[in-house]
């Protein structure tokens, strides 16, 4: 049985090259504001910033929570991240004193776009597709890299100077101010947060499951002290070429994700799955950073709704998926959960409903799931009892 992991290495392999924007040794442009720090022989990474040469306004490239709600189709979402142009050069992550890591700083606090000059040592090429993280186009080493005077968000900048405050409470403070998570996930990864010389730079691909996974724990947390749902809800969403399915059952907190990859590659029909019962995860799960990102989602949304419940959640990734990066599953889910639930006297309604929904066979989840497949358990159902009716 293939990892999801191998899987996805193939995958992205294969995602036919998407146009990346033409260009020359040298942009003037904006920066959305957006930075990436590689992990890379960490600690001494590749860091920089991404550029468009487009001057004004180009916070939408690098600002995901607002694709999904906007109706953002996957190729407007590809188009505007191969319009962003990676500069890049290396520094130790402890480095704070850097006059580049200074000026990614003042990137990453800033509420709004920065005029951006770069010139490459070469010309930038080839493009990044990613589970992990958003994509964007070409890239190469900085020769010179100049931004204009900006604004910082106030909320950022106060963190900024807490040299108190852990880096943790930092990020559990922004989230409950409201401060969107690309925001508080960018302004991590550059070490503007935490306490005095314990500050550094945190790869872009860590800091978004870092992120996901402190704003959880403290969410848990507060839902723990909630009260049980009284009957199973289901709440489902579509976008991107994948399918959602949040089951929220009337128990105390437990969680389950299992994804789906459903002839996306050719004819593979592929299910991973991965669980935590009342005990949180210690070990990283073998699924990334969409374990976390999901399971940050759901929790918001109980935690909102001063609610608790199991949870599993079902995904499918149909053909024309490409992967674009973690967001796409904490939005998807996130909008999931803003949908109207529907509610159902127990899980084997609610998988007979599921089962007209989704292409892929509702039992392959099940067999995957173990989560899943305890809950039928309890509730004494068959494999069966989730198979198509005939004819």
């Amino acid at each position: 049985m293939i990892g999801k992991g191998a899987y996805l290495r193939q995958l992205t392999a294969s995602t036919m090259p998407m146009k990346s924007v033409a260009m020359g040794k040298e942009i003037e442009g904006s920066t959305p504001p957006s930075v990436f720090i590689g992990s890379w022989n960490y600690p001494d990474v590749f860091a920089g910033p991404m550029v468009a040469p487009i001057h004004g306004d180009t916070t939408v490239m690098d600002m995901p929570e607002a694709w999904i709600p906007g109706n953002k189709t996957q190729e407007e979402i590809i188009g505007y991240r191969m319009n962003l142009v990676r500069g890049k050069q290396q520094v130790n992550a402890a480095d704070l004193d850097n006059r580049l890591v200074v000026k990614l700083q003042e990137i990453s606090l800033s509420a709004s776009s920065l005029e951006s000059e770069i010139a490459f040592t070469s010309t930038p090429q080839g493009q990044s597709f990613s589970e992990e993280h958003t994509p964007f186009g070409p890239s190469a080493g900085i020769e010179r890299f100049d931004i204009a005077e900006g604004r910082w968000d106030h909320d950022l900048e106060k963190t900024f100077y807490d040299t108190d405050l852990k880096a943790a409470d930092a990020v559990a403070d922004l989230h409950k101010n409201g401060v969107p998570f690309s925001s508080i996930q960018k302004a991590f990864s550059v070490g503007t947060m935490g306490q005095g010389r314990g500050r550094h730079l945190v790869p872009t691909r860590w800091s978004i499951t870092a992120c996901d996974t402190i704003i959880g724990d403290r969410l848990l947390a507060e839902v723990r002290k909630n009260p049980v749902i009284d009957t199973l809800r289901v709440h489902e969403f579509s976008s991107l070429n994948n399918h959602y399915a949040v089951i929220l059952m009337p128990t105390g907190w437990q969680y389950e994700w299992s994804e789906a990859f459903l002839h996306v590659l050719g004819n593979e029909e592929l299910v991973f799955s991965d669980h935590e019962g009342t005990k949180k995860k210690t070990e990283y799960s073998p699924l990334g950073g969409c374990y976390y990102s999901c399971k940050m989602a759901v929790l918001e949304a109980l935690a909102r709704e001063q609610q608790q419940a199991g949870a599993i959640i079902l995904r499918e990734a149909r053909k024309g998926y490409v992967p674009m990066g973690v967001f796409n599953v904490r939005e998807n889910v996130r909008s999931a959960m803003q949908q109207p639930a529907t509610e159902f006297e127990g899980i084997n309604p609610a998988l007979r409903h599921l089962s007209e929904k989704f292409t892929f066979p509702i039992t392959r989840f099940i067999e995957e799931g173990a989560l899943l497949r305890s809950v039928i358990r309890e509730r004494q159902c068959r494999l069966g009892d989730f198979m198509p009716a005939a004819g």
